[in-house]
């Protein structure tokens, strides 16, 4: 099973649950992350494949510490926020076992190209390219002619700069390529996620497109199916009061479940364009307004306000007529709550 058995606009959306570092080292928690990622119903799981040493340098100033305060990291150096991120890399094939056992995709993101080539070794069946990394052009072509499917956040790049990209792992021999709206804020506000982005891409790169959310909650994620999202990818953990790295803006098991039903229900819901009544409205006609009698009338009876009413059902002629009726006779009598039809006049 691929990641393409899955993306199509005739389908509801694909959901990644992102396991990131919210294992907090401890293999035992990240195999319990994939046996509840696949009871709340996603069908992925993704990891992310690097070291500290693969990511940054081993340095404490400057540059290399985070001091922004309105960072959730702050007072990390980068080199030790991913030495407490890090997945180690004996864990993923135990942890990518577990998720085919249960029936999800597994798959990770590399970070260079030792990366790749590990992940290779373990026949990962997709690639994905995180936002900070999607203009490594030596990265994607690395990926791409492994001819895989790539997943690629575009946090951060231009048109210029995404064009540069899907050209480059096209021409290296990705024929299949997905790109996810993401806004590298953490956790990102729904103002500046501009999800009307979604079907400028699509048309734009002529590929399929999701969404990669960092927000909290899930209406971003239901907003992007709206627009034509066929992937989701959220961060997940089991509670975010066991802390993580990324727990502040990650869902628990019992959100992710709701993100499961509920982005199906907007994927149902989008339909197709149609005007007029469904099959599932059929009986509802019967119960518009229509016009009936509302007294007892003699033969030869003129219709007036007083005893003609645009009611409901639906039974009698349209309320449009109605005005064309006040004046006329009837032939016969008419008792009151008769549907008025046009064979009652002369």
């Amino acid at each position: 099973m691929t990641i393409l058995n899955f993306l199509s606009r005739n389908k509801p959306p694909l959901i990644i649950a992102e396991m990131s570092g919210n294992h907090n080292q401890s293999l035992e928690r990240a195999l319990a992350i994939v046996d509840a990622a696949a009871k709340s119903g996603a069908q992925a799981i993704k990891l992310q494949t690097y070291t500290a040493d693969t990511m940054t340098l081993d340095l404490t100033e400057g540059e290399f510490f985070i001091d922004d305060p309105n960072s959730l990291w702050k007072g990390n150096s980068l080199y030790s926020l991913y030495q407490k991120a890090y997945t180690p890399w004996e864990w993923h094939k135990p942890i990518f076992d577990r998720a085919r056992e249960l029936g999800l995709i597994a798959f990770s993101t590399p970070f260079d190209e030792t990366a790749v080539e590990f992940l290779e070794s373990l026949d990962v069946p997709c690639y994905k390219i995180a936002s900070f990394e999607n203009i490594d052009i030596p990265l994607i072509k690395k990926v791409a002619v492994t001819g895989k499917p790539i997943i690629i956040s575009t946090g951060m790049a231009t048109v210029a700069e995404l064009d540069e990209t899907v050209r480059t792992a096209r021409g290296a021999g990705c024929k299949d390529i997905v790109l996810l709206k993401c806004t590298s804020t953490y956790p990102a506000s729904p103002e500046y996620s501009n999800l009307l982005t979604i079907t400028h891409m699509r048309e734009l790169f002529n590929c399929e497109v999701g969404l990669s959310d960092h927000t909290l909650g899930i209406g971003a994620a239901i907003a992007a199916v709206a627009m034509g999202a066929t992937v989701i990818e959220k961060h997940f953990t089991l509670d975010r009061s066991d802390g993580g790295v990324d727990s502040v803006f990650s869902l628990e098991p019992s959100e992710l479940a709701q993100l499961v039903q509920e982005t199906e229900r907007a994927w149902q819901a989008l339909g197709r364009v149609t005007y007029g009544p469904i099959n599932a409205e059929k009986h509802a006609v019967m119960r518009r307004r229509s016009i009936y009698v509302t007294a007892d009338l003699k033969a030869g009876e003129l219709l007036t306000k007083k005893n003609l009413r645009c009611i409901r059902p639906g039974h009698g002629l349209s309320p449009k007529y109605y005005e064309n009726l006040l004046g006329k006779t009837v032939k016969h009598s008419v008792k009151k709550g008769t549907p008025m039809q046009w064979e009652l006049l002369y």
